[in-house]
């Protein structure tokens, strides 16, 4: 059984929480999806049969009367949900890199960068607007970034799938150090990297936050990656922007158009150099002057 809504994403956010709180861990799965355009889809997934009333008072509960009323129950089949998703996506271009899945490898232009991610549970299949966002700041970071005899030292914090990392190790040949709070996402980001011809340019390690020792043993930075969340950016800010070297960028999502303002106080003194509002998401390229 599964319930539905569609709403903004706040209330989302609240039913999450208060669905999450009012059922025991196991007899129901939460999910939230970006529908674009501001919207958000709540799926309530149950292990057996739907406590219908219990849910609608759940919702209720954070002030949702009419989420409460628009739920909407139905059944599903078992299956393989993430690979049946992404098998339908259609490859997705952002500057000179294209993110695709094995039915379109044959579909990337010769003069882009091809990364092939596969079904996974892990995060980041190009698809969405905070990795877009990203992809196409790392491509005017290339063009940007000048010719050097020494390697750029590269940081992805919350890698995910390792999308942002593979490209920026390809793009850039140049060692990428990636890191993510989640397990599977480290074996899933290794074995993107691997298929992907970038396995000996990338380290993925398990790490939360980023006073990992691996991490301070190779900064400073001349690129980091923080695709992440508002409150994670802010309680990492500033260790993060302490990393970048003089001249060093750092590209920061996973943030809304109303966050970017308070992300930019926290990692100040660094100086803003591009914004970019994809699809309701917001990414942020800001330079750690020399004077800083």
């Amino acid at each position: 059984m599964v319930a539905r809504l569609d709403t903004d994403l706040i209330i989302a956010q609240a039913v999450a929480d208060a669905v999450a709180e009012r059922f025991a861990l196991g007899d129901v799965a939460v999910s939230l999806s970006d529908a674009g355009g501001g919207r958000w889809q709540v799926a309530i997934h149950f292990r057996g049969e739907a406590k219908r009333e219990r849910v609608r008072g759940a919702v209720a509960a954070v002030g949702a009367a009419e989420a409460a009323a628009a739920l909407q129950f139905g059944s599903v089949e078992a299956a393989d949900w993430v690979r049946q998703s992404l098998a339908g996506l259609r490859p997705v271009a952002a500057g000179r890199f294209v993110v695709h899945g094995a039915h379109d490898r044959t579909r990337v232009p010769l003069n882009h960068i091809g990364i092939e991610i596969e079904a996974a549970l892990a995060f980041g299949t190009g698809h969405h607007g905070t990795t877009r966002g990203c992809l196409l700041a790392l491509d005017a970071i290339c063009k940007a970034m000048p010719l050097a005899k020494t390697r750029p030292r590269i940081l992805d914090v919350g890698t995910g799938s390792g999308v942002l990392a593979i490209a920026a190790a390809r793009a850039l040949h140049a060692h990428v150090l990636a890191t993510d709070i989640d397990a599977f996402a480290v074996r899933t980001a290794r074995s993107n990297a691997s298929h992907n011809r970038a396995g000996s340019l990338l380290s993925v390690v398990l790490a939360d936050g980023v006073g990992a020792r691996t991490i301070r043993t190779h900064a400073l930075y001349h690129l980091i990656f923080a695709n992440i969340l508002l409150g994670p950016l802010k309680r990492i800010a500033t260790p993060l922007r302490r990393l970048a070297a003089p001249g060093g960028r750092v590209v920061l999502s996973g943030i809304l158009p109303s966050q970017a303002n308070a992300v930019i106080a926290a990692y100040r003194p660094l100086a803003l150099q591009r914004r970019l509002d994809i699809d309701g998401w917001t990414t942020l390229v800001l330079v750690r002057t020399r004077r800083c």
